[in-house]
């Protein structure tokens, strides 16, 4: 039975991955900060973890290594956006966002590296559409995702040698969390949760996209039809993207 580690696993799409991973014969070990309503299984393993704290990961990287013989694929999937223009953000606010959607990511790549080289597994990086183009009140955000989409295609590189495959998932706008904000005063929140976004996709439409991705071995994989139109058109035009972005996100 192959196993996968899901950071950000009591989030709706790290719960909608889990499932679809089930329903395909994996074990799956989900990582979060609040672990009280996901389900202990045989199939599915949940471990409380701040990831921003190195005892915390270490700990938790050793409970699933004890969980498992092997593990085969790592996504990094926990993250927080901000919400608001960079003028009344401060630096505190910026980093913290960081800390969470990249240098996380990258702590717990460095510490899956040994196990994912050895069953010559896959890293799933879960990026955004800010990870390829700008998006408008969401500069830090952005920035931390074009850092991540950066490291893990550098990776992918490096690992290769060792037969290990690094992908990155692109969703557009998930409805994990609408009509529950709960923005906190610097202006973060939970993914999934603004009421500007355009064109809502299920957590369970995007974790079946993402893992037809997989099946078809394509290294960048944009989530649903917002994101896929979005590679195109900045791909061919980033200033008639940037136009078109601030068309819709700006005026909403």
């Amino acid at each position: 039975m192959k196993t996968s580690v899901i950071s950000g696993g009591a989030g709706g799409l790290g719960r909608a991955l889990s499932k679809a991973l089930q329903a395909r014969g994996w074990r799956v070990i989900l990582l979060d900060l609040d672990i009280s309503d996901l389900e202990q299984t045989e199939t599915q393993y949940a471990i409380a973890c701040d990831l921003t704290r190195p005892e915390d990961l270490r700990a938790a990287v050793a409970q699933t290594l004890e969980k498992s013989e092997s593990i085969d694929m790592a996504v990094y999937n926990a993250g927080i956006t901000q919400i608001g223009s960079f003028s009344d953000s401060d630096e505190a606010s910026h980093r913290k966002v960081f800390e969470i959607n990249y240098f996380a990511a990258v702590a717990m790549a460095r510490d899956f590296l040994p196990a994912l080289r050895n069953s010559k597994g896959t890293h799933l990086a879960i990026s955004s559409v800010a990870g390829f183009t700008p998006l408008y009140h969401r500069t830090a955000y952005a920035a931390s995702k074009h850092a991540l989409e950066g490291f893990f295609k550098s990776l992918r590189s490096e690992e290769k040698p060792y037969g290990v495959q690094v992908h990155i998932a692109a969703p557009s706008f998930v409805a994990t969390n609408i009509g529950n904000d709960q923005r906190q005063p610097d202006g973060t929140a939970r993914p999934g949760s603004a009421s500007d976004g355009v064109d809502y996709m299920t957590p369970e439409a995007a974790a079946a996209e993402i893992l037809s991705g997989l099946d078809r071995h394509r290294p960048m994989i944009p989530v649903g039809r917002i994101a896929r139109a979005a590679w195109w058109v900045n791909r061919l035009s980033p200033a008639l993207y940037q136009r078109l972005m601030e068309r819709r996100i700006e005026g909403s």
